[in-house]
């Protein structure tokens, strides 16, 4: 946005921002509030603080300060951001989101900085990595949380940790656990998802599946062709153990039932995969014109750690028709009856973080942080979904006029607007 068009939404963007004003005990403080959004939402060719600051008119230092040291409440202008999202945009088709973002960093003092995977870069690179999670129903989507991934040989290092700001609570966790909190919080704050999806990266910790199942919350999982499971459930016998004492049936299976295969085996060899005829579905119109993927699907077990039968999922196989090497394979606890259509429409919705993403990244700045203090990463992180939910908001009101346009335009015998996600 530039200059002309921030003038012209200040008056909604400082109702906007006065919803955040109880976060701030000071009105010295929330002063720089304005200041920082305006700054991420400008056409600044770099939104970190320091060009913020000089396009302001502000001490640099002040608005530095703002991030990493005035005392305010982060945590509470989280929460207002997902109450405010669950009472305003709740749907019943809703869908979570989770994955992760990186951004390539130099140096050694920002905090969590390391080499390590770069997806933004494709390769191995010394960057930062935070993990997200995002909303998004019918047209509108959104970041509702981000906490930086903290990777061991940080955590191990209590005096790097203590002279970056960061918490001496806060330890190594797998990008799963962190997660998984950030989907605690938000139910707390009221958010309800009809759907959680993600990819393999967290569809292979079967700890964070079952954690998902125990909160009665229907995911649709990218795995990988590692997974195993039935797709005849097996045979399974007791046998009393031979401890002294009371003698207790210890579960097993029979000797002739078959062990759990991998999936891209069950796909080659099982039957009721093999013998399935691909069926072709259109996931998504996109600007080359409609995708359409060829799936196959059946009921899956799941062993236990122990290699006992477990919970039954859904198992898609989904072929790209214009590649036929890629594969994707998803699992779903969602009841046995759920349309193969309503499967595939969450699974191919992690387009939406990934727009979040680039959005957050070209139009409010979410990659410019520069810094060496964790609590100023972490109000950044918050601060950009901030900026983006107005900058969402703002789009849903002009598609809204353009659909009443588009709409008289079909009434004259033009085209109406189509959905851009279909199953």
């Amino acid at each position: 946005m530039d200059a002309r068009e921030i003038r012209r939404m200040k008056p909604e963007l400082t109702r906007y921002l006065n919803r955040f004003a109880d976060c701030f005990s000071r009105k010295d403080t929330r002063a720089h509030l304005p200041v920082y959004v305006e700054g991420q939402l400008s056409d600044l060719p770099r939104k970190s603080a320091e060009p913020i600051a000089l396009a302001a008119g502000v001490p640099v230092r002040t608005l530095q300060e703002f991030l990493s040291q005035l005392r305010w409440d982060e945590d509470a202008l989280r929460t207002r951001l997902q109450t405010m999202v669950a009472a305003e945009h709740a749907s019943s088709h809703s869908i979570g989101i989770i994955d992760e973002t990186s951004d390539v960093k130099k140096g050694i003092k920002t905090p969590g900085v390391q080499r390590q995977w770069c997806g933004c870069a494709g390769k191995t690179e010394n960057c930062i990595v935070t993990v997200h999670l995002a909303y998004a129903a019918n047209d509108f989507h959104c970041l509702l949380d981000g906490e930086l991934f903290l990777p061991e040989s940080w955590a191990e290092d209590r005096a790097r940790c203590q002279e970056a700001g960061i918490p001496d609570e806060m330890t190594y966790r797998s990008k799963w656990e962190i997660a998984l909190e950030q989907y605690d919080r938000a139910i707390a704050n009221g958010i309800a998802f009809e759907w959680l999806t993600f990819d393999e990266g967290y569809g292979s910790k079967g700890p964070f599946l079952r954690a998902l199942s125990e909160r009665r919350q229907k995911y649709v999982a990218e795995v990988p062709v590692t997974m195993t499971g039935w797709l005849t459930p097996p045979k399974v016998t007791s046998r009393r153990s031979q401890r002294t004492g009371r003698p207790a049936r210890i579960p097993r299976l029979t000797k002739n039932s078959p062990r759990p295969q991998r999936i891209d085996e069950l796909l080659n060899d099982h039957p009721k995969l093999r013998d399935q005829a691909w069926k072709k579905y259109r996931i998504k119109d996109g600007e080359k014109g409609p995708m359409v993927w060829e799936v196959k699907h059946a009921m899956l077990i799941r062993p236990t750690k122990q290699g006992l039968p477990d919970e039954r999922l859904h198992l898609l196989v989904a072929r790209n028709i214009l590649n036929e090497a890629e594969v994707k394979y998803f699992f779903s606890n969602a009841p046995e009856k759920t349309p193969v259509t309503t499967l595939l429409l969450v699974a191919f919705s992690r387009w939406r973080v990934e727009r979040c993403f680039q959005d957050q990244k070209q139009d409010i700045g979410l990659d410019a942080w520069e810094g060496r203090r964790y609590l100023g990463l972490k109000r950044h992180l918050i601060l950009s979904s901030v900026s983006y939910l107005f900058l969402a908001r703002m789009r849903a009101k002009l598609r809204e006029k353009k659909s009443r346009s588009d709409d008289l335009s079909s009434a004259r015998g033009g085209l109406g607007v189509g959905a851009e996600l279909v199953a």
